[in-house]
């Protein structure tokens, strides 16, 4: 299954996903995968409509994804775009198998605690990235391509 990236950024599409990470994976498509966006119809259009017309852009609700990827495979080079890791660990829990989980953006909003300067979390986010750890996922944080790396795992304790 060609899936290039595994990424979490609130913002879902937008320049540094498009000019960084869509380019650097040389990605063709970018699935995201979110319940309110699935039931959005508006939010999708200004998704689709705000990236390159050579990139197909799809959004799927999760437990719509995990019956998709039981089903057919991925044959395109593709980019998962989430935007919190309780969703994340839903799909790994109901079958995607994935290496490494890069962590790009996650806003401070009221009830969450701040990891990093770009990521914060609610308590069950928190216990979802604890989740997506123990199922030996490399998860790091990085804002770009250029940015350093750094490692999640220390920064949940």
């Amino acid at each position: 299954m060609p899936i290039n990236l595994t990424r979490i950024d609130d913002r879902l599409i937008h320049g540094q996903v498009i000019t960084t990470w869509v380019k650097n994976y040389n990605i063709e498509q970018v699935l995201i995968i979110n319940d309110k966006v699935a039931m959005d119809k508006v939010q999708q259009s200004v998704l689709t409509m705000s990236a390159p017309p050579e990139l197909k852009v799809l959004v799927f609700g999760v437990q719509q994804f995990i019956d998709i990827i039981k089903k057919t495979p991925i044959k395109k080079r593709t980019m998962l775009l989430f935007t919190n890791s309780i969703d994340v660990n839903k799909l790994i829990e109901g079958g995607l198998e994935i290496e490494k989980l890069n962590v790009g953006g996650m806003r401070m909003q009221e009830g969450r605690h701040q990891l990093s300067r770009a990521v914060s979390v609610t308590h069950e986010e928190k216990q979802a990235f604890k989740h997506i750890i123990e199922k030996n996922v490399k998860v790091e944080i990085q804002m770009v391509p250029k940015d350093p790396i750094i490692e999640l795992e220390p920064l949940l304790d």
